[in-house]
C-alpha cells in the first residue's frame, strides 16, 4: 500500500462521484446502524457499481457476524474488508479465510502501549491507525473528528506499514505525513460540513494536499 488516499464514509452517488474525479485511490462504505454515514445493502450495492474500475472499493465493518459479512460481500463486492471493531487477531483471520479478499485492521491508538497491540495483527493486510474513540456514550469507533498524537510513532519500526486516520483535514494532512510517514491516508469526517454531509470540495482540497505531501516526502 504505497501513498494512496482513501475517502471513507461515502453515502451518495454525488459525492462519491467528487471522490472519484478527485482522484481518491480508496473509497469506503460504512455498514455500520450508528453511523450517521451508515448505507444500506442496496444503495451500497449502486455505489460499489459506480465505483467499479475507479477505485479500490471498502466496505467498513464493525464487529460483525458470518451473516453481516456475507451480506455485505454479496451487495457490495468489495475489494477490501475494513474492520473497525474490537475484533481479535483469530477473528481476523477468520474472516479473511471466509471473505477470500484483503482485510485490513483498524486500530486505536492514545499512548504507547497500544502500538503494541499491532504485531498480533501480523496477518491482516494492512493496519489503519485510527484515534482512539472518546469515552461518551455518542462516540463512534471511528469518524469522530479526533487526532492522535502523532509523535506516538516515531518509535514505530519504519518497516511497519500503515494508514493513517483519526483528525485528519485539508489543512493538517501535509503535516501528518511529514511527521508520521504513512504509506495512506484516511479521512471521513474531516472533508464534512456536518456527520456525515461530505463537501465536495474539502474531498478535493484534502487529496491535492494528500498527494503534494506524498511527492514531497518522497523527494
Amino acid at each position: 500500500m504505497d501513498n494512496l488516499v482513501k475517502i471513507c464514509g461515502l453515502s451518495t452517488p454525488e459525492t462519491l462521484d467528487a471522490a472519484l474525479s478527485a482522484g481518491a485511490d480508496m473509497v469506503g462504505f460504512v455498514r455500520y446502524p450508528k453511523s450517521p454515514r451508515h448505507v444500506s445493502l442496496n444503495l451500497g450495492h449502486r455505489l460499489a457499481l459506480q465505483a467499479k474500475g475507479r477505485a479500490q472499493r471498502v466496505v467498513l465493518l464493525v464487529n460483525p457476524g458470518d451473516e453481516d459479512i456475507a451480506q455485505a460481500v454479496e451487495a457490495i463486492n468489495p475489494d477490501l474488508i475494513q474492520l473497525h471493531g474490537s475484533e481479535t487477531p483469530q477473528r481476523v483471520a477468520e474472516i479473511r479465510s471466509m471473505v477470500r479478499r484483503p482485510v485490513m485492521k483498524a486500530l486505536g491508538v492514545a499512548a504507547p502501549s497500544d502500538l503494541q497491540a499491532l504485531s498480533p495483527y501480523a496477518g491482516a493486510d494492512h493496519i489503519l491507525l485510527d484515534a482512539k474513540p472518546p469515552r461518551t456514550a455518542e462516540a463512534l469507533p471511528g469518524g469522530n473528528g479526533v487526532s492522535f498524537d502523532w509523535g506516538l510513532l516515531n518509535g514505530l519500526d519504519p518497516k511497519v506499514s500503515f494508514m493513517l486516520s483519526g483528525g485528519l483535514t485539508p489543512d493538517n494532512v501535509a503535516e501528518a505525513i511529514r511527521l508520521t510517514k504513512p504509506r495512506a491516508v484516511d479521512v471521513s469526517s474531516g472533508v464534512e460540513t456536518g456527520p456525515g454531509l461530505k463537501d465536495p470540495a474539502r474531498i478535493e482540497a484534502f487529496i491535492r494536499a494528500a498527494r503534494t505531501a506524498f511527492a514531497a516526502a518522497r523527494h
